[in-house]
């Protein structure tokens, strides 16, 4: 089982991970003609313009975004959070329910496999295609700070590894949810709702104190990439929640599947 999930969703992974590298070059590409242009450093004081709490969102009342890696600090990981999120959400949504959508059910009973050990094996190969695109692109992005110029290498490895916490939530998260439906287009419409619901909660948070209890409801709390840019560490309290809660919607999840009557 593992092994044919693993061959069933390379395909998925190459594309995704393909065409996050692609957009992340053309960025890089274009990148020094905007640093090298005499107005440059304008770029910085028409960013003060923003509100702060829209500044604070996007980590631009931290990073300059007049460089390349300003740029990535700020929005640019916004972008990683959310993309690969998707991904990881799409595929908790649908690594079960594609069984019973393509008819594939009857073959995978047919196995001498107990549906525990079929989700542990199925979430074990999307967890890898998981990890392995997070580490493309900290890897692709390394080679381009270093390329293009100065850039402080540890916080670029901290914050690489950041996506790691939401990922591997919504995965679980949209894995448990989807024990509960046998529609796979409503399931994938549900779940990525949630991760941009999570992302606008987590926008929301920094708008005021009144306001920022919203980010205990929101997975992109876990990132929490402004600690790794002023302290360059990350938050082990963050990390090991992340991975308890994680461990927690996937063991909810092998429960209500072994429960879950299959069409």
């Amino acid at each position: 089982m593992f092994k044919r999930e693993m061959k069933v969703n390379f395909k998925s992974f190459l594309i995704w991970t393909a065409v996050l590298i692609a957009l992340y070059l053309m960025v890089y590409l274009v990148y020094p003609s905007i640093a090298g242009n005499e107005d440059s450093s304008k770029i910085n004081e028409m960013v003060k313009i923003f509100p702060e709490e829209l500044l604070k969102a996007f980590n631009m009342d931290l990073a300059a975004v007049d460089t390349a890696f300003g740029w990535l600090k700020s929005e640019g990981f916004v972008f990683i959070y959310l993309i690969i999120g998707i991904y990881a959400a799409i595929t908790g949504a649908t690594i079960l329910l594609k069984e019973e959508s393509e008819k594939t059910v009857e073959y995978m009973n047919s196995l001498p496999l107990t549906r525990t050990s079929i989700v542990l094996q199925k979430a074990g190969a999307a967890v890898i295609y998981i990890l392995a695109m997070i580490l493309a692109l900290g890897i692709f992005n390394y080679a381009a700070m270093a390329v293009s110029g100065d850039f402080d290498g540890k916080q670029l490895i901290l914050l690489s590894v950041t996506p790691v916490f939401p990922s591997l939530m919504l995965f679980a998260l949209c894995l448990f949810i989807s024990t509960f439906s046998h529609k796979t287009k409503k399931m994938l419409g549900i779940c990525i709702g949630i991760v941009f619901v999570s992302y606008v909660l987590n926008v929301i948070s920094q708008m005021g104190s009144s306001v920022d209890f919203l980010k205990f409801f929101s997975v992109f709390t876990l990132a929490d990439s402004r600690n790794v840019i002023l302290n360059v560490r990350l938050d082990a309290v963050l990390a090991i929640t992340s991975v308890v809660i994680s461990v927690a919607f996937l063991l909810l999840g092998v429960i209500r599947y072994n429960k879950k009557e299959l069409i």
